[in-house]
């Protein structure tokens, strides 16, 4: 089996791998840029059907795959693949300061390379409402890893406890005593017993008993 021949199989493999990876992490209108790593070696003829598998395939820029020549006389060759992988993601469209939730307004879908960004995001849905625990500039790709729920509730604010049974609706003041994220469970102080409950936070300023 030629060379050539070898390599284009190897590409092919790349890319077969590469779609796969792209599907599971859902990206939107992937495109790949493969190259195979060439080098001055001279690879044996084979007699046989060379049989070409993926190794490791974890670094996109160093994508390594086996071509072998199976039988007693065969040989195992390491193949090197370099890939660059673009798609549509979510973006800013405008600066956007630490700890302010993203507005539609504020995202975007754009192609970007993400060849080194395994955590992007292809829904402006589910970036909306988030917000980012360092400042963006406009065009900067939106990373899962540096995105979170907005505190609604700081330490040492005061509080509304709110606690609601059938029609019946109690409230009464309270103050943090952990920082909390919508959904969030935090430690709360009732400012009139002084006893501390866990509360969950359910919006700005106001928290219920988790149960």
């Amino acid at each position: 089996m030629p060379a050539d021949n070898i390599f284009s199989r190897v590409e092919q493999l790349a890319r077969e791998q590469l779609a796969r990876q792209a599907a599971t992490a859902g990206l939107l209108e992937p495109l790949f840029d493969v190259a195979v790593v060439k080098t001055t070696r001279v690879i044996p003829a084979c007699p046989v059907r060379v049989t070409v598998e993926a190794q490791d395939s974890r670094s996109l820029q160093r994508m390594r795959f086996l071509a072998a020549c199976p039988g007693a006389d065969g040989w195992r060759y390491e193949m090197l693949v370099r890939a660059t992988v673009t798609a549509k993601v979510a973006v800013t469209s405008v600066p956007v300061l630490a700890n302010t939730p993203l507005q539609a307004r504020d995202v975007e879908l754009a192609r970007r390379d993400v060849t080194l960004v395994p955590d992007s995001i292809a829904t402006l849905s589910d970036v909306t409402g988030l917000s980012s625990r360092r400042s963006l500039r406009a065009g900067e790709v939106l990373r899962q890893g540096q995105l979170a729920s907005p505190v609604l509730v700081k330490r040492g604010a005061s509080v509304n406890i709110v606690a609601q049974k059938e029609q019946v609706r109690v409230s009464m003041d309270g103050v943090a005593m952990d920082p909390g994220a919508q959904g969030e469970v935090i430690r709360v102080r009732n400012a009139s017993s002084g006893t501390v409950i866990r509360a969950r936070v359910i919006d700005e300023g106001v928290v219920e008993p988790a149960n």
